[in-house]
């Protein structure tokens, strides 16, 4: 075994060692620094105890004991094992590429010749140059996973804070309302109350969720109903509001329109579907369509629109048209369905 200073630092691993010292001397007057090992399990020693010391690794197939195919899984085992350049005859081009199968950043073909060392000496130094892509890859892919880690984390407490924001928002209206006389005022505030009720839930659904980009509206829609039924229409005699929706994910854009569309639509029926004390259903889907997209159903089976406006001072229905404008859509309403059917249908 022996070594010389400077350069790039090689373990040569041959049995041949004529050839070791014709690697060593001309690999010298380019700055190698060339550690030789006699055979397969000589090299394997010395990388288990010192690989941090060497940079790259020439292997030869033929050595006694064990060849260099055997050895190669072992040296791939290795914490931060350096690349491995393999060396193999001239008429051995299967046994090459059972080596880069097996993890050999490259192959040499061995004779005396200068040609020899000159080839070695390219693949040796692209091979190296490999490795320091990957691992300015890899470093700047772990910067990115750090990066995006730390955004989702201020997202996610950003989404807490607004959430939390805006319930306390809610619950100051709920204050407010106790506090008015006034019928057209209470009811006023009940239904900006929703309204802020359906942002809010997004808000709780994005800083519990793994995913700070898109929401399931399955789970959002359940809640969102839940608080609907409680909120506008508590009473024994109140409709019932069915959900019927289908898994499906859309952006956090996406679901605070849908959102705010359900909730007008629904609180829109319960105030002029049924008579008061009369029950009912509301039905509230969501599905997708024949075309691709995602379709929004919200039904009645009240008495319908009569002369086809909407009911109420209009506020409702300009918050739906902007929040649909929004999904680059608009709400239909199906003349033909006995009660009030109003329909959505966006692009997922």
């Amino acid at each position: 075994m022996s070594q010389t200073g400077g350069g790039i630092r090689l373990l040569y691993v041959d049995d041949d060692r004529g050839l070791s010292r014709l690697v060593e001397k001309e690999l010298g007057r380019h700055g190698y620094a060339v550690t030789c090992a006699p055979d397969g399990d000589a090299g394997l020693e010395i990388l288990t105890q010192r690989a941090a010391d060497f940079d790259v690794v020439a292997l030869d197939h033929y050595m006694p004991g064990r060849d260099g195919l055997d050895v190669l899984p072992d040296i791939q085992a290795l914490p931060d094992a350096p690349p491995v350049v393999y060396v193999t005859g001239a008429q051995e081009g299967r046994i090459a590429v059972a080596a880069l199968r097996a993890g050999a950043a490259d192959y040499v073909i061995k004779d005396v010749s200068e040609d020899f060392t000159a080839l070695l000496r390219n693949a040796l130094e692209d091979a190296l140059h490999r490795r320091r892509l990957e691992k300015a890859n890899a470093e700047a892919q772990e910067q990115v996973r750090l990066a995006r880690d730390r955004a989702e984390a201020m997202l996610r407490e950003v989404n807490h804070r607004v959430g939390n924001s805006l319930q306390l928002v809610s619950s100051f209206m709920s204050l407010q309302q106790r506090h008015l006389t006034d019928d057209g005022a209470r009811a006023a505030l009940k239904e900006a109350q929703a309204r802020i009720e359906a942002v809010a839930h997004v808000h709780r659904r994005l800083y519990t969720s793994s995913d700070m980009s898109t929401v399931a509206m399955d789970e959002y829609l359940e809640g969102l109903i839940d608080e609907l039924g409680k909120s506008v229409g508590p009473d024994a005699g109140s409709p019932r509001i069915n959900l019927q929706v289908q898994p499906m994910f859309v952006s956090t854009d996406q679901a605070v329109s849908l959102g705010v569309v359900v909730t007008e639509l629904v609180t829109n029926a319960v105030k002029y579907a049924y008579a008061p004390g009369q029950g009912g259903e509301i039905r509230v889907i969501l599905q997708p369509d024949e075309n691709g997209r995602a379709l929004l159903t919200v039904e009645d089976d009240g008495p319908g629109m009569g002369d086809g406006s909407v009911k109420g001072t209009g506020l409702g229905g300009k918050i739906i048209s902007a929040m649909a404008s929004g999904l680059r859509s608009a709400v239909e309403f199906d003349q033909g369905h006995k009660g009030v059917r109003a329909r959505l249908a966006f692009d997922l």
